[in-house]
């Protein structure tokens, strides 16, 4: 593995592209927010746009992180159920079937009120216990709380099979999906649905009336009193991110799912104390955990969660609030951080407020570092970035420019 000219960083801040926003006088969040730090780096680098999978592609943050990893997503994607499981220290096996999961709040009639159970950050551990290891029709059923409202099942057994349909509505207002197998004539297929289907009926009977949810309704908060699974699959097989791009890999994460995408590529991981995955996240304790990451690694990603929490929320004020909090622990990097070193600042995706989900809209990106030829870009968002010098690229572009600054590409030719 030869060694690094340069260390490399990349900084993704999840959902940061939006759009217009009219109480914002028609700026989005991003350019919107005080960022001077991301400003004069934007002064002092190169920016376009990238699309993080293609034109008009509505990315997910795995099969965008895959993409941008250098991974195919079209190829090698199976389902980010895998991916969130290991990410929250589950056994994932050969042959398992693993789906991320909600806590949600649902009425009498299973209509859903809460997505996200008033994003609970207490009392999951309870929850999880009182539904984890029971067996339906022989299949295990293994259940984990991850970060507030996140959780992984994984089921394990004979004849199981990750082409079903979602149990989330991904809605509220509307009631819970039955899980159905894609082929109906895949006996596989049917067995796994009926098995979810049977988990979340079981889910419903033993947390309803759950002490937690108890407390929680006395408290008026939102009881999470189901469970809703989605994004059925199974484990793929990827070559290790250090043998593919030669060098060694770090991941400063805050959520199950983008550690279990780090871990599935072979990537280390570190956990930023204080980092919880929210708006009330720790960002200096990030920027010390990213220096001491530099400092033993050649490469670090690094996944800020906020944004995207705010542009599914439709918050744009809290989300240009977040944004300035990301320039703040750029401007703590780059004060503690003394040696030369590549910086990528960019997003998985764009989650406008106007929209309350992920879009196809391109994201702005930034590199920083030294020897960049520069353009005549002055702020870091989505407009000015646009008139860079890197053009529109796509996500599987960051890492083959990044490793030739950072002098780890072989060359390709004579």
């Amino acid at each position: 593995m030869a060694r690094a000219l340069y260390k490399g960083l990349l900084l993704i801040a999840d959902g940061l592209g939006d759009r217009p926003v009219p109480e914002m006088g028609s700026k989005t969040p991003l350019e919107y927010a005080a960022t001077p730090t991301l400003d004069r780096l934007a002064r002092e680098g190169e920016c376009g746009l990238m699309d993080p999978i293609a034109p008009g592609i509505r990315a997910g943050s795995d099969t965008a992180h895959l993409a941008i990893l250098g991974y195919d997503p079209y190829r090698v994607y199976q389902g980010r159920g895998p991916f969130e499981a290991l990410g929250i220290g589950m056994e994932v096996r050969g042959g398992d079937v693993a789906l991320r999961c909600n806590f949600s709040t649902v009425d009498a009639e299973m209509r859903v009120i809460d997505r996200r159970a008033g994003r609970i950050t207490e009392g999951t551990r309870e929850l999880a216990e009182a539904v984890n290891g029971v067996i339906i029709d022989g299949v295990q059923c293994f259940f984990k709380e991850s970060v507030a409202h996140r959780g992984a099942l994984v089921l394990r057994g004979e004849g199981l099979s990750p082409r079903i349909t979602d149990v989330d509505p991904h809605v509220e207002g509307e009631p819970i999906h039955e899980a159905r197998p894609l082929d109906p004539n895949d006996p596989a297929a049917v067995r796994t649905a009926q098995v979810v289907n049977a988990f979340v009926r079981l889910s419903y009977e033993r947390l309803n009336d759950h002490p937690v949810n108890r407390a929680r309704r006395e408290q008026g908060l939102p009881p999470a009193n189901i469970i809703l699974p989605r994004g059925a699959g199974v484990a793929p097989h990827l070559e290790p991110f250090p043998q593919k791009h030669g060098m060694t890999a770090v991941a400063v994460v805050e959520t199950g799912l983008i550690r279990g995408i780090a871990r599935f590529v072979g990537m280390d991981t570190l956990d930023a104390p204080g980092a919880t995955g929210g708006v009330d996240t720790d960002y200096a304790s990030i920027a010390d955990t990213l220096v001491r990451a530099l400092q033993q690694y050649d490469f670090v990603l690094c996944n800020v969660k906020a944004p995207d929490l705010c542009g599914h929320d439709r918050n744009p004020h809290l989300k240009a609030q977040v944004i300035e909090q990301i320039d703040g622990l750029v401007a703590r990097l780059l004060e503690t951080y003394r040696e030369p070193f590549y910086l990528i600042v960019t997003g998985d995706h764009s989650t406008p407020c106007s929209v309350g989900d992920h879009s196809g809209d391109p994201v702005p990106v930034l590199f920083h570092g030294p020897d960049l030829r520069g353009d005549e870009v002055l702020r870091f968002h989505e407009y000015a970035c646009a008139r860079g010098a890197l053009g529109r690229l796509r996500g599987g572009d960051l890492i083959p420019i990044l490793t030739q600054l950072m002098g780890v590409q072989e060359k390709f030719g004579a």
